[in-house]
């Protein structure tokens, strides 16, 4: 639906770029209201406007705060041209139907950064502005709304085109710009009346990055020693006690740069920190330490024969506390509660990506391979299983008796992961011999579980999916080892397994979606 536009309303702030966009209005015989200073701007061009004033009656009043709040502005901008009603008031109060309103805002929110004077910024709300933006966008039908001075060579190029017309959808464009300017305004003076109070960090990830942590801590910890958190600390304390959360008691995880680089479950806390430590001593130094227990005496003793960061815990016994007090910079925090969230957080590109929290460790059980999966081995392959998912992918974990004893984590390839987990497991004399290992993605291949056999891994842990799923099933098979596959994406919730590559594919969610595009490409 066409429509060839007759008059213009244009009041804006920013005058720069509006001159060609006003001569092509001038070229085409629009007639152009317009108030203040950009009446004046207009004439000083030599394009004729004709007043607001004149239309309503009244001059601006009250300091600017009120010109062109009148009905017969905002009755040309709301009167249906397709209601027999609208047109007969219209015309019965001699309101000028208005094609084209052109207003920008006024600019709060440089304002604020500019100034603290309360005066100056209270007098940048503007009404006027938003409510005309809002009343032209709700009447896309009849007329266009252009709302910001970088679409002002959109419009004058439209207009040239096609000789002053504007079709539907191009209206319904500018409005939906129109109703997200008005938006973003609306919310930056909400959150002027309503700061968000954040807390200043000693620095950010690096020394000359600045930090703010927007939350209240207080909900989840006390401190009862130590400097103040930085922004590494509580990057690393997230991870911690994510972790913490899904671990049996009693465990003891080390966390060091958001990945598990240690983890034990054993009968007391002294037990299950002298194994976690034993996984990987060389890279606790420095970390963030969690436990689900309270911290007692021969523990704190222990711990503190090495440096650490932060350590976490649900409480501490006096004893505990005077011992790791000793150093001033200890940080010591008191877990309140558990942080819970089903919704996670990250920022990109100025914007924002949220997902649903990855909850629980698995939805269905699949046992494949040579043979039956012993208690044991499920216990182990379970404790793998959570362990792997608080891993950087790709990732992998090897576990014996419910004790991380190599990790790969943060690799481009699996395979790699997998040989940086056997490297670690060896270097701090592992016994790898029944061992479990647990993986974040599936098999494309199955030269891990060759390479983990090999070492005498003899069950893994995998979400399978791949099409190649079989192989390592069938290698499996062959050495009398086992195979858990939690959950087949790619296929669904299958009749048979094993899966072959004939098995009908159910594509039910966008990572399903993408192996399967993945696994068809050649």
């Amino acid at each position: 639906m066409e429509k060839k536009i007759q008059s213009a309303l244009i009041s804006v702030f920013y005058k720069d770029g509006l001159e060609p966009l006003a001569r092509t209005l001038q070229s085409l015989n629009i007639t152009i209201y317009s108030t203040g200073g950009t009446q004046k701007f207009l004439e000083d061009l030599g394009i004729p406007c004709v007043a607001v004033e004149s239309v309503t009656g009244y001059p601006s009043i009250l300091g600017g705060r009120v010109k062109t709040l009148h009905p017969s502005v905002f009755g040309g901008i709301l009167g249906r041209r397709y209601e027999e009603q609208d047109l007969q008031e219209m015309a019965q109060f001699n309101i000028p139907a208005l094609d084209l309103v052109i207003v920008d805002l006024y600019p709060f929110e440089e304002t604020v950064r500019n100034t603290t004077e309360e005066k100056l910024i209270i007098e940048k709300i503007d009404i006027g502005g938003p409510s005309m933006i809002r009343a032209a966008a709700k009447n896309f039908r009849d007329l266009v709304v252009l709302s910001a001075k970088e679409d002002y060579e959109r419009l004058n190029q439209l207009l040239i085109n096609q000789n002053g017309s504007t079709n539907l959808d191009q209206r319904k464009a500018f409005a939906a710009k129109a109703f997200e300017v008005v938006m973003h305004y609306d919310i930056a003076i909400h959150n002027y009346f309503n700061p968000i109070t954040g807390k200043t960090l000693r620095y950010g990830e690096n020394p000359h990055q600045i930090a703010h942590f927007y939350g209240n801590l207080d909900n989840w910890f006390t401190q009862l020693n130590g400097k103040e958190l930085s922004y590494n600390n509580l990057v690393d304390v997230d991870a911690a006690i994510a972790i913490i959360a899904e671990l049996p008691k009693t465990s003891f995880a080390i966390i060091k740069h958001t990945n598990v680089c240690g983890v034990a479950q054993r009968t007391t806390v002294l037990e299950s920190w002298t194994s976690a430590l034993a996984g990987d001593p060389e890279s606790a130094f420095g970390g963030v330490l969690v436990c689900n227990q309270q911290i007692d005496s021969v523990t704190a003793e222990a711990i503190s024969s090495i440096f650490f960061e932060v350590l976490i815990a649900p409480s501490y016994s006096a004893e505990a506390l005077s011992i790791l007090q000793a150093k001033k910079n200890r940080i010591l925090l008191q877990q309140l509660q558990p942080v819970s969230s089903s919704i996670q957080f990250k920022s990109v590109l100025n914007g924002v990506l949220t997902q649903q929290n990855d909850a629980g460790n698995y939805a269905e059980w699949k046992e494949t391979g040579g043979r039956t999966c012993t208690d044991t081995e499920k216990e182990n392959l379970i404790f793998a299983n959570i362990v792997c998912k608080h891993l950087k992918s790709n990732a992998i974990a090897l576990v014996q008796n419910k004790q991380l004893i190599g990790k790969g984590c943060g690799q481009t390839s699996r395979i790699d992961s997998l040989r940086q987990a056997l490297e670690k497991a060896k270097q701090f004399n592992a016994d790898l011999q029944g061992a479990v290992l647990a993986s974040d993605a599936f098999f494309p291949f199955d030269d891990c579980v060759r390479m983990a056999h090999a070492a005498g891994i003899t069950s893994f842990i995998q979400p399978g999916g791949s099409i190649r799923d079989q192989d390592s099933i069938d290698y499996c098979k062959q050495n009398n080892s086992k195979l858990i596959i939690l959950s087949t994406y790619l296929y669904g919730n299958p009749f048979k397994l094993p899966i072959d590559e004939l098995s009908e594919t159910y594509t039910s969610n966008p990572y399903a979606l993408s192996k399967r595009f993945s696994n068809s490409v050649k």
